[in-house]
Formats: structure tokens, C-alpha cells, sequence
């Protein structure tokens, strides 16, 4: 559990170092389970790419597994094997300064598909088709309704997680979309301070 903490406090902390140079984003898909190796030919082309090296992992804590980009390399992302424990995790970087807010939804979520696609290990899946803008918008509305209703303006992007995860998630009870995860960071993250309300969707603040 300390081990998980402390990579959570890194991911973190790299998150927000992104996001305030206006230049990235990071994250980590959620690993259901630890297994499996990548041919060492993927491993020498995700770090010959310099994907790893963007993402500012540490090779003393890491070891590459793989990995790849999407969109011209707009969005990458790397496996890693975590080699204190042998935990798996993939982190994803997307270039999206100066897209649209939708815009940046999609190449998030096609960076997400791509590195789910050839995750070693297997990954939780969001249901449904991909959010509308309309739909991202209303998912996003939740979630500030939620943060304002519970919790004091600036509140840590973790600690309102849980809490807004299942608001939105009830929202949209019975007709779930791709995008429902990403519409309530967004939120936490504008709502702890981290990132300006612009990178959310029109008419969703």
C-alpha cells in the first residue's frame, strides 16, 4: 500500500508540472493485474522514440516495456514495469495545447485506446460508446455541482475522486459513455486549481 501511495504522489506531482507549463498531460491506466513481458524489439523502439524520456521516467525505478504514439505523436504512451515490486503501470503524455476542449477529449481517449490495446497486462475498460461533446459537457456539469455541494474550493484533485467518480457515474446510470473518467478529472483537477477552467467544455462551468 506505501508503494502505491508514494507512485500516486509522483504521478501526481508529474501531473501538475504538466499541466501548469500548459505543454502535457500524464496519467496512469488502472492495472487489474501483473503479468507478461514485451519483445525487447518494442522496448528499444519506445525508448529510441524518446517517449519514456518525455514522460520524465525515472530509469533507476523503471524498466521500459514498450510502448507507442498516436496522432503524429500528439499523444504517447509507455508500459513500465515498476522494479522495486515488479508492478506494471502505463503512463500517457498528450500534446494538447491549444486544442479545443472536445478535441482534446479525443486524442485522450485515442492515446487511452492505443495503450490499452497493447497493455501487458489487462486493464479496467470504461462502458459504452464515446461521450458526445454533449454528453462530456452534462458529465463535466455533475461532477463541479458535486465538488461545490461537498467540498471546499481548491480540495485535492485525489481526495475528491472517489466522491465524483460516483456522481457522475450515477448520472449517467443505465446509459454509461467513454469519457465519464476523464470529464470528472477534468473537473477536479480545474476545481483543486491545478488547470484553468478553459480546458473545460463550454457551458459545462
Amino acid at each position: 500500500m506505501t508503494d502505491l501511495v508514494a507512485l500516486e504522489q509522483d504521478l501526481r506531482t508529474a501531473v501538475a508540472r504538466r499541466i501548469e507549463r500548459g505543454q502535457r498531460r500524464r496519467r496512469r491506466l488502472s492495472v487489474i493485474a501483473v503479468a507478461a513481458v514485451i519483445t525487447t524489439g518494442l522496448c528499444a523502439a519506445a525508448v529510441a522514440s524518446g517517449i519514456a524520456g518525455d514522460l520524465g521516467l525515472d530509469p533507476t525505478k523503471w524498466e521500459v516495456l514498450g510502448g507507442g504514439s498516436v496522432d503524429n505523436g500528439r499523444g504517447a504512451y509507455v508500459h513500465a514495469q515498476r522494479k522495486e515490486d515488479g508492478s506494471n503501470s502505463t503512463f500517457m503524455v498528450e500534446h494538447d495545447a491549444g486544442l479545443a476542449p472536445y478535441r482534446a477529449f479525443l486524442l485522450h481517449e485515442q492515446t487511452l485506446a492505443a495503450a490499452q490495446a497493447s497493455s501487458p497486462v489487462p486493464v479496467r475498460r470504461e462502458q459504452g460508446e464515446l461521450c458526445t461533446a454533449d454528453e462530456l459537457t452534462r458529465a463535466e456539469s455533475v461532477a463541479l455541482a458535486t465538488l461545490r455541494s461537498t467540498f471546499a474550493l481548491g480540495a485535492d484533485a485525489d481526495a475528491t475522486k472517489a466522491t465524483v467518480d460516483d456522481a457522475v457515474a450515477a448520472a449517467f446510470a443505465g446509459a454509461p459513455c467513454k469519457g465519464l473518467e476523464y470529464a470528472g478529472e477534468q473537473a477536479r483537477l480545474v476545481y483543486a486549481g491545478v488547470m484553468p477552467v478553459s480546458r473545460l467544455m463550454p457551458g459545462s462551468a
